[in-house]
């Protein structure tokens, strides 16, 4: 065992003993340190922390420090993932020159007859326009009304996002619905749906749209983040070219140079402040601003704007008055409100792949006469506020065309500046009442008959097998005994136009009627002569314009060429036009004779007008569903339908009464300005006494020998048996 005490030193207490205190080590002097600020502030705040507020005071710096390391954390992987995903939209964006048509089809633009616009139909696009091409206004007014601080953001502006969901929250409205605070470059994010293409194998264009349009939060987000992509891409004046070349602006317009177009008849670079703020006024809303629509609506849109471009330094003081007191007008094709009845039957007619789904852009000459359809429109319009009563719901249509079927005006209804409405001149199948009878006489003239041969006009009826017995009477109920063709017809006679009709045979009559242009379904019993078949307005017309021309079947158009837009040939020619001979010339020209006794002398007389002479026939349908009249001078056939959509019986109204004056209206309109000329028309005086009275048709139809007209009123004043029941075969009536 060591002896550790002798390694020891002994423990001594120094200060204790007076010992000799060993020779202390000289040291350094030191200075003096002040104590830290920190130190103090720690010392401070121990103090602070004792107890439940200082544990309180931790545990909340303890959860601050772990949000904001959370929170940076966080916030660097989602700045991370946005620089990626506009990295990747920044890949897949083209060439600005790519985006400027938007179009998902093609246009169509219809020309009159003398070669200048009158309608539009597809989407249409005047042309790639810029920031530098277009006029300054325009771009001011974009800017004022849209984006004011378009060329201040970098894409997105929360400041205006803020603004919008504090209005609409004001408003009752949830934070995203109604005013959405994008930008114009979020707003050409939607425009060009992030980048998605149309295809119209999968869904249609409306349904594309639909989808383009969503305003959930997370599409808000993706239009976000592809206009930042943009913003990178593209100068701000890419991105505002891009916009001003893709905006829907209504009627079909796509791009401002097309809605310049469209509404002012001019190229966008020369628009006016008044027309620029109308213009921009469409962005917001352009089917309820469009002003084809309602101009005063979209002047006050205008209105707005203008004081905008005012406040935001565009305009002067002076340049704002002179634009609020001289609001921008509509051209006059404009005006016509997209070409109306005439175009939608032009579009329907022509082959689908370049009208109503082109997509190409498309130029179709047509055979529209604009004075003629502005004469049949105001005609219209001045019967119903001036002949009819107030608040009626009765309808009525016109065609006007020459003799060849080139068509110059349609009116499908009351509401003549209207596109894409039901179309009663083609669309509605009427029975035609007494407006028929003329093709009954054209069988009876076309076999040799006079119009000066007689029929006897009494008490007539006849025996149908599994309906019984039927018995036509005049419209009058009276009977006139022996009476001529002519005056038949002048008179509109029921009994002898079924007499007629029964004695040349219903399959002749048929004949006639079917090769004239009456595609419709004729009746197959007796009350065929008196027009129990239903028809078309445009296709009497069209029927009546073969008498008019001599006896040649015609088939209405009203396309004339088709061409691509830039081509100089057509791709196609009119489709319609004259046809085969149906009757002979001669028999045509009697019945001219005879049809102008209608209105000089007979149930048409209030259509006569100006002096000139007039053909014509009127026809009433039973208990006065349908109302017609058609007719014609030397230079044009006009018919006119009226009636209720649902059947309703007119009250009062014959083909006499109504559709007379409207027919009067409109073609002492249309011959203003044109020369008297008389009607190609044939007196029986001027046949003479050697004139072969069994020709047989023209076209085939078996002849029948010559008969006197004695013989002729004996066997048609056979009145058969009447004893037995009526049928329920309907039965038009005539007119007085």
């Amino acid at each position: 065992m060591s002896d550790s005490r002798k390694r020891k030193r002994p423990l001594v207490a120094d200060k204790r003993y007076g010992a000799t205190k060993p020779k202390a080590r000289k040291a350094t002097p030191k200075t003096k340190a002040k104590p830290r600020r920190t130190t103090r502030r720690k010392a401070t705040r121990a103090k602070r922390r004792g107890g439940i507020v200082g544990f309180v005071q931790r545990l909340v710096g303890w959860v601050l420090r772990l949000i904001w390391r959370v929170v940076w954390r966080v916030g660097a992987v989602a700045c991370l993932a946005l620089a990626l995903m506009v990295g990747y939209y920044y890949t897949t964006l083209p060439d600005v020159s790519e985006l400027l048509d938007g179009r998902a089809r093609g246009s169509v633009t219809l020309l009159d007859n003398e070669g200048k616009v009158f309608a539009w139909r597809g989407d249409q696009f005047g042309g790639v326009v810029t920031t530098k091409t277009v006029s300054p206004h325009l771009r001011h007014a974009i800017i004022a009304t849209e984006d004011k601080r378009f060329y201040r953001h970098f894409g997105v502006s929360p400041r205006g996002i803020a603004s919008a969901v504090r209005i609409n929250l004001s408003e009752g409205r949830g934070p995203l619905s109604g005013h959405g605070g994008s930008t114009i470059t979020q707003q050409v994010a939607k425009l060009l749906c992030l980048g998605v293409p149309f295809d119209p194998e999968t869904q249609s264009e409306a349904e594309y749209e639909t989808e383009c349009r969503r305003g959930t939060i997370k599409r808000k987000a993706s239009e976000a983040i592809y206009a930042l992509a943009m913003e990178a891409k593209y100068s701000k004046d890419e991105i505002l070219t891009i916009y001003m070349n893709r905006a829907f602006l209504g009627a079909g317009a796509r791009g401002f140079e097309a809605a310049s177009q469209r509404y002012f008849g001019k190229s966008a670079a020369n628009i006016t402040p008044a027309e620029a703020a109308m213009l921009a006024g469409l962005l917001v809303a352009p089917t309820r601003f469009a002003p084809t629509n309602d101009l005063t609506r979209s002047q006050n849109r205008a209105a707005t704007i203008v004081r905008l471009m005012e406040e935001q330094g565009y305009l002067t003081q002076t340049e704002a008055r002179a634009a609020q007191n001289n609001p921008a007008q509509l051209s006059a094709a404009a005006e016509a409100r997209a070409g109306g009845y005439f175009a939608d039957w032009v579009m329907s007619s022509g082959p689908e792949f370049f009208t109503r789904k082109t997509t190409e852009d498309v130029v179709i000459k047509t055979t529209m006469d604009q004075r003629i359809q502005r004469a049949a429109d105001d005609a219209m319009q001045w019967v119903f506020e001036n002949k009819v009563r107030a608040g009626s719901k009765a309808q009525a249509a016109i065609v006007v065309m020459s003799a060849d079927g080139a068509v110059r005006a349609m009116v499908g209804g009351r509401k003549t500046k209207v596109a894409g409405a039901f179309n009663r001149a083609v669309q509605a199948k009427r029975q035609t009442g007494s407006a028929f009878k003329p093709f009954v006489y054209a069988a009876a003239l076309d076999l040799g008959y006079s119009p000066n041969d007689t029929v006897v006009d009494e008490p007539y009826c006849q025996n149908i097998p599994g309906s019984g017995q039927w018995c036509p009477e005049n419209y009058t109920r009276r009977n006139y005994g022996k009476v001529s063709l002519t005056q038949a017809l002048q008179d509109s006679l029921n009994i002898p136009a079924v007499k007629v009709s029964e004695f040349v045979g219903r399959d002749l009559v048929r004949q006639v009627a079917s090769d004239f242009g009456l595609q419709s379904d004729l009746a197959a019993g007796p009350a065929l002569a008196l027009g129990a078949s239903e028809s078309t307005l445009i296709e009497m017309t069209g029927a009546y314009a073969g008498i008019l021309n001599g006896g040649s079947s015609v088939i209405p158009y009203g396309l004339v060429e088709l061409r691509l837009m830039g081509d100089s040939e057509p791709l196609m020619g009119t489709g319609g036009g004259i046809g085969e001979r149906v009757v002979q010339e001669e028999a045509a020209r009697q019945l001219i004779y005879m049809m102008e006794k209608v209105v000089s002398q007979g149930t048409g007389q209030r259509a006569q007008f100006g002096g000139r002479q007039l053909a014509g026939k009127t026809g009433t349908t039973q208990a006065a569903r349908d109302a017609w009249f058609v007719g014609f001078s030397a230079d044009y056939v006009a018919g006119v339908w009226m009636g209720y959509d649902d059947n309703t019986p007119l009250t009062g109204v014959t083909g006499a009464g109504l559709p007379a004056e409207i027919w009067r209206e409109t073609m002492a309109r249309v011959h203003e300005g044109v020369p008297a000329r008389p009607l190609p028309m044939m007196s029986p005086s001027q046949t003479g006494e050697t004139r072969d009275r069994s020709p047989g048709r023209q076209n085939g139809g078996s002849g029948v020998g010559g008969f006197l007209d004695n013989l002729l009123r004996d066997i048609l004043g056979d009145g058969g048996n009447t004893n037995a029941r009526k049928p329920r075969e309907t039965v038009s009536g005539s007119d007085r």
